[in-house]
């Protein structure tokens, strides 16, 4: 579908809006009292204008329309519907331009903040770490945005919502060798949930992460993780048990040194519960410990 024509009627109603907020200050707008209902033309001009760009694919057109929209509402001390439109021009600059949305999406999260809609200002911080995840991987400022999440979700009692974004936290902080960090949140949300019947097979995974990073920092320390982890109720599970075991392998092999037995117990473990790219890693980084080279896992 060829949208040229609404971006040319956009590109109108930018201008014809422009206008509008210019009069809008001039000082017979003021003497006779329609400068404020001017604004408020304007403000919905820019909004419709946007939502064309939108249709014809121009998102940094659109972002910028939004934005001017903001930024009236902002005068006009509508501060729900600036922070509504910094959302929208956040969302339209992802597609265009990630560091503007991010400027966007912080200004909304500023004035969300600022009204106590701290549950909201979570949910667009976490927006704002995913776009440093995919688009400008910035793990670091990822990880920051992730942890004001939780902050405030905790702060609303979201307890689940706050676990979500530490885990996230935690499975960064492994991968940048930050292993007591790591090691810090995966015991802490294990310890939330393991009283939980729904979360205790999650809570043991928790404190199996924790130990694979306690393994690489201290041996000493990984025996006593996986020893909370083997005290999380798993109800005869044979899933369980036979994981619990596996687990065993690996301790005994980790504390023989020997990278073969290792590999083995890897491989058997792999074959009931299949490894993602996070637990490879880790496991490879604490074979090295054993072996002192650069083996791999088969």
């Amino acid at each position: 579908m060829d949208n040229t024509g609404k971006e040319k009627e956009a590109i109108q109603l930018m201008a014809d809006a422009d206008k509008k907020v210019k009069s809008s200050g001039s000082f017979l707008g003021g003497m006779f009292g329609g400068g404020h209902h001017k604004v408020e033309e304007a403000c919905e001009m820019y909004c419709r204008a946007a939502n064309m760009f939108k249709m014809a694919k121009n998102w940094s057109a659109a972002g910028a329309a939004f934005c001017k929209a903001a930024r009236l509402h902002m005068q006009l001390q509508n501060k729900h519907d600036c922070a509504t439109s910094f959302i929208d021009a956040g969302n339209a600059y992802k597609k265009s331009d990630p560091n503007e949305a991010i400027k966007c999406l912080n200004a909304a999260v500023d004035i969300y903040t600022d009204m106590g809609r701290f549950t909201i200002a979570a949910k667009h911080h976490i927006s704002i770490a995913e776009i440093y995840e995919a688009e400008l991987v910035d793990i670091e400022k990822a990880i920051a945005h992730y942890e004001q999440a939780a902050d405030y979700y905790k702060g609303e009692e979201s307890n689940s919502s706050a676990n979500k974004c530490l885990l996230k936290v935690g499975a960064y902080c492994a991968q940048l060798e930050q292993y007591q960090k790591a090691i810090e949140i995966y015991e802490q949300v294990g310890a939330n949930t393991m009283d939980n019947p729904l979360l205790k097979y999650s809570a043991k995974e928790y404190f199996f992460k924790a130990s694979l990073c306690h393994f690489i920092v201290d041996e000493l320390n990984a025996k006593a993780s996986l020893f909370l982890r083997g005290s999380v109720p798993v109800f005869g599970s044979r899933c369980s048990r036979l994981s619990q075991t596996l687990e065993n392998k690996l301790l005994e092999a980790h504390e023989e040194q020997n990278s073969e037995a290792f590999t083995e117990a890897v491989k058997e473990f792999d074959s009931i519960s299949r490894l993602d790219q996070w637990h490879t890693t880790l496991l490879l980084r604490i074979k090295k410990t054993i072996q002192g080279d650069e083996g791999d896992l088969k």
